[in-house]
């Protein structure tokens, strides 16, 4: 594979694999840091990497290793949550619309915290990252049917929460969002 071909094939990937890096590092510059290794890794064995089913879940599944690797290198450090990395955006101005999106982003993002490891990590990249079962199973290192369980416990988990908070009327509350978690 030449410059140009890796470019083409790989560049493109370079969102989600920071957008990965971030949820398992909750950390920015982090994330950047290890998208890069994982290109220069990437680069070093270009030549093979045209031998390999998916490309994509291959980078994934290296980024995935980088991170768990660099978490478990520094000591436990408590970061503010990724809010910022899924802002959501409305064209209606409305200032109680972009209020009530924000709860529910808040809140979705404190019950993704609170969920096992690897259901946070599958709900990621299914949901997120729009991978199919298949190259979640190559990045998880998982059968196809522990990953679709595991995915939808945690729709099913995050589904319950979030009509919990609907039906109990805590619109923008976070004692009440403590309560329902």
């Amino acid at each position: 594979m030449d410059a140009n071909d890796f470019k083409k094939n790989m560049l493109p990937l370079s969102g989600k694999l920071y957008r990965f890096a971030c949820l398992l590092l909750r950390d920015k510059n982090e994330a950047e840091d290890t998208v890069q290794e994982v290109y220069l890794k990437l680069w070093k064995i270009r030549d093979s990497l045209e031998s390999l089913n998916s490309i994509e879940a291959f980078a994934m599944k290296m980024t995935r290793n980088w991170c768990l690797d660099r978490i478990k290198a520094r000591k436990p450090l408590y970061i503010e949550g990724y809010q910022k990395l899924f802002d959501q955006r409305t064209e209606d101005n409305d200032p109680h619309r972009i209020m009530e999106i924000n709860d529910k982003l808040g809140l979705l993002h404190q019950i993704l915290d609170r969920l096992p490891e690897q259901q946070r990590h599958i709900f990621q990249l299914r949901e997120f990252e729009g991978l199919e079962f298949e190259e979640i199973s190559e990045v998880m290192d998982m059968q196809v049917n522990a990953i679709r369980v595991n995915l939808s416990r945690a729709r099913n988990h995050i589904k319950e929460v979030m009509q919990k908070y609907e039906s109990d009327g805590h619109k923008s509350n976070p004692t009440a969002i403590g309560k329902i978690l």
